[in-house]
């Protein structure tokens, strides 16, 4: 002990004491508890309460490094969807291409069919036409019906058919008026004549009928 810690009257200093809830005790009471190996000295920050710089600068580095990885797997995505709508959009453009000369070439062979066999029907028309000289009347008419028929049998199986005209009420629908004729004998508008057939081509209509329509006179006054 030093001089100093002596008083002048002889008696001892005073240890200095340190409060620690509510209790004085000197600082020789005060026991610290040391460090042992598992313990871990807490992390230090400052004032801000931040993680020190390099290891703020470490986590930033481990987003970006995730950030690029989804980057890099979204654009891997996108070329294989892009990839495969390419070749769908050939695929496509291909079918178009093979659906139109499919068509052109049915057209083509279906209209030559269909020549082919109206050929057969001018065959006719020229024999009768050579043997017109030789032949009576009633012969050479008999000739022209029959190709008549013949060629009338090949439109049908071609889906042609000729407009029904049993019922003479005029149907503007599938009938065209070429010619009009007051008449007292009707009270709506009747087929009088047909000038020139028209046919089907199976539910549409190929072409009109041209006929001569009867309407009722128009009275006096009224």
């Amino acid at each position: 002990m030093s001089p100093d810690d002596i008083e002048e009257n002889g008696k001892k200093k005073a240890e200095p004491s340190v409060e620690i809830n509510g209790l004085e005790e000197t600082a020789d009471e005060v026991e610290y508890e040391p460090i042992g190996e598992g313990d871990t000295i807490p992390e230090k920050k400052d004032k801000a309460g931040l993680r020190p710089h390099g290891e703020e600068e470490k986590g930033l580095k481990h987003k970006l490094k995730k950030k690029e990885a989804e980057i890099k797997t979204l654009k891997k995505d996108h070329d294989e969807l892009k990839d495969k709508y390419l070749r769908k959009l050939a695929e496509m453009e291909n079918l178009r291409k093979r659906f139109e000369r499919e068509r052109a070439d049915y057209l083509q062979y279906a209209l030559n069919e269909f020549l082919r066999e109206t050929l057969v029907v001018l065959d006719n028309f020229e024999r009768a036409l050579k043997t017109s000289d030789q032949a009576d009347g009633k012969s050479f008419q008999e000739g022209v019906e029959l190709i008549y028929r013949q060629y009338l049998d090949l439109i049908k199986k071609k889906g042609v058919r000729p407009i029904d005209l049993s019922d003479k009420k005029f149907d503007p629908a599938v009938q065209q008026a070429v010619l009009t004729e007051e008449s007292d004998e009707v009270e709506e508008p009747e087929v009088a004549e047909v000038l020139q057939r028209g046919y089907w081509l199976q539910d549409r209509l190929l072409r009109p009928s041209m006929v001569k329509v009867l309407v009722p006179r128009k009275r006096e006054g009224s």
